[in-house]
Order: C-alpha cells, then sequence, then structure tokens
C-alpha cells in the first residue's frame, strides 16, 4: 500500500516539476494477431481491433520526452494446435486488455508540426474475452493452469511514428509480444505471441 500512495504522490508531482506536460487522448484501429511458427515460418491470424488511451507528453531533455499512456485496448487473433490427434483445431479469439506503454519519443519540428520516433516497453495485462476452439465456444480464463487458455500478462516492444499539429495527434506504431501467450501447450502445439499495428487520432489538452 505505501509504494502505491508513494506511485500516486510521483504521479501528482509530474506536473508541478514539469511545466510543459500536456495531457491527451487517443482512439484507435487496427490489426491484431497472433504470430507462430508452422513448419518452421513464421504465421499469423489476425483479426481488426481498436483501443481508447489517455497519455501524458512529458519533457525531459531538448527533443527527448516521455509519453506514458494507458490504454484499453481489444486484441487477438488465431493460431492451430494439437489437441489428442495429429489434426491441428484452429483457435480463434478476441480478448480485451490493459496496456501501459512507457515510450521515449524523438520530436523534429517541422513547421508547425512536431514528427515523433517512439521507442518503449508496453505492459499487457488481460481482463477478459472468448475463444472459438473447432465447434467450441467458451469465455476464456487467463492464468497459468490446465483449465486456462492463455497468460493474462504480456511485455511487448512498442515502436511508432507521431505527426502533433495544432495539438491534433496522428500515430501509428506496432507492438511486438515476447512472452508466448499460451498457458498450457498441447501436443505439437508453437509458441504463440501477440502482435498489434494500430493507426491512431487524438488531441493534447495544453
Amino acid at each position: 500500500m505505501k509504494k502505491i500512495l508513494l506511485l500516486c504522490l510521483v504521479m501528482l508531482m509530474v506536473p508541478a516539476v514539469y511545466g510543459q506536460v500536456s495531457f491527451g487522448v487517443r482512439a484507435g484501429i487496427g490489426s491484431s494477431a497472433l504470430v507462430q511458427k508452422v513448419d518452421g515460418s513464421p504465421v499469423s491470424g489476425a483479426r481488426f481491433g481498436f483501443s481508447l488511451a489517455g497519455m501524458l507528453d512529458v519533457p525531459v531533455y531538448k527533443r527527448f520526452s516521455l509519453r506514458p499512456e494507458l490504454v484499453f485496448i481489444n486484441q487477438g487473433g488465431s493460431y492451430e494446435a494439437f489437441e489428442n490427434s495429429t489434426t491441428p483445431t484452429a483457435h480463434s479469439c478476441y480478448y480485451y486488455s490493459i496496456q501501459v506503454p512507457l515510450n521515449v519519443v524523438y520530436s523534429i519540428p517541422i513547421n508547425e508540426a512536431k514528427l515523433g520516433i517512439s521507442l518503449g516497453p508496453n505492459f499487457n495485462y488481460s481482463l477478459f474475452g472468448n475463444m472459438k476452439s473447432g465447434q467450441a465456444d467458451y469465455d476464456i480464463k487467463f492464468g497459468q493452469t490446465e483449465e486456462n487458455d492463455l497468460k493474462p500478462f504480456d511485455l511487448g516492444v512498442n515502436v511508432g511514428l507521431s505527426a502533433i499539429y495544432k495539438d491534433v495527434f496522428f500515430g501509428i506504431h506496432a507492438t511486438c509480444g515476447t512472452l508466448d501467450r499460451l498457458a498450457e501447450k498441447p501436443q505439437g502445439a508453437s509458441s504463440v505471441y501477440q502482435n498489434n499495428i494500430t493507426f491512431s487520432l487524438g488531441y493534447f489538452f495544453r
């Protein structure tokens, strides 16, 4: 509890320390995919998803700034796995997650606009969703036991481009998951990773 209170205090102090801190919101749509290797080649099953986010832009040094976000995102995709047979079973899922990207942004002024190049880690925690496996259709139980389907936590790498013109924000970013999302691997299943590509439109309140 003390650590949580300390973190909240630090977050409240940030605007006082950095007079240039800006708050923004954005909405995004894009492609969400689960990626695995089949016979040595990467295969992905994608679906459309959306995201809603709040953003902070905190100047740090010259053209560098921190841009943490709190994101509610719909993601998922499809993959194949063997379940007690030699025939692969198609799995298709969608689920909702909370993400916390911690991006470092390098800004390049171009006339009245600013082009930003961003890079940073992305922490993902999945909340609820739905899985279709063959003819079965059921809710995903996130966890680490045999009865559960996907791991709730993922750590991704975020890279993106953005442009800000008169406080209007446009961005495109890709997130590559680094952790296997399968909680329990059926026989013959390969590791499955979550990737996202998102196009966003937003606004900064200054």
